[in-house]
């Protein structure tokens, strides 16, 4: 079954955790992709130039397949795979975790780094506001003026909006925005007016 909703963040989150004198600064925020993502990165490690790392994780894509972590220095899986782990654990995407920590002066061991991000990047993601989002897709068709009013009609009745509506000298063209699972069945109901046509984005 197609999924057509998602988990992100409407609002940012933050925490602070201690361990053993070392501080563990967590931000959790919404991005819309990869150079967002990156740029946010680049913008804490600059403003914590002072910190001994600056690790991270997101996901991105509606079902949140596309990930990465950075250990940013610290052991091998003891940073960005726990704050990953709690990405998927509240089942967002199109969000960013950075962790900031200050050394102690105390070593934690591998398995006391994990426990603070971890615990860290849950808190973040606690602090922040998480909601529910529905996939849409976009259809475009041009239609002559006399069926216009029924391809309205159809969108009306299939729960979808007009986000867009331009003119030619024949043509009404229609920007429509419906949810995914349904846009499939309103390409068809669509279909039924023989005059319509879909406008298909050039790759």
């Amino acid at each position: 079954m197609l999924s057509d909703t998602y988990r992100t963040l409407s609002a940012p989150g933050e925490a602070q955790y201690t361990e053993k004198r070392s501080r563990f600064l967590a931000f959790a925020m919404p991005v819309a992709d990869e150079a967002e993502a990156k740029e946010r990165v680049a913008e804490y490690r600059k403003k914590y130039y002072d910190a001994r790392h600056v690790c991270y994780a997101y996901a991105l894509g509606y079902d949140g397949s596309a990930t990465r972590s950075n250990d940013d220095g610290e052991p091998s899986g003891s940073a960005g795979k726990p704050i990953l782990g709690q990405l998927r654990s509240a089942d967002v995407t199109f969000v960013l975790v950075i962790v900031v920590r200050y050394f102690g002066g105390v070593k934690l061991g591998t398995g006391g780094l994990a426990v603070a991000y971890k615990t860290a990047a849950a808190e973040a993601l606690a602090a922040a506001v998480i909601e529910e989002r529905i996939v849409k897709a976009e259809v475009k068709v041009e239609v002559p003026y006399a069926d216009a009013d029924t391809a309205m009609r159809y969108v009306r009745e299939a729960g979808a909006d007009i986000v867009g509506r331009d003119y030619t000298a024949t043509e009404t063209l229609l920007t429509i925005s419906v949810r995914l699972t349904d846009e499939a069945a309103l390409r068809e109901r669509l279909g039924k007016i023989l005059s319509l046509k879909f406008c298909e984005e050039a790759e």
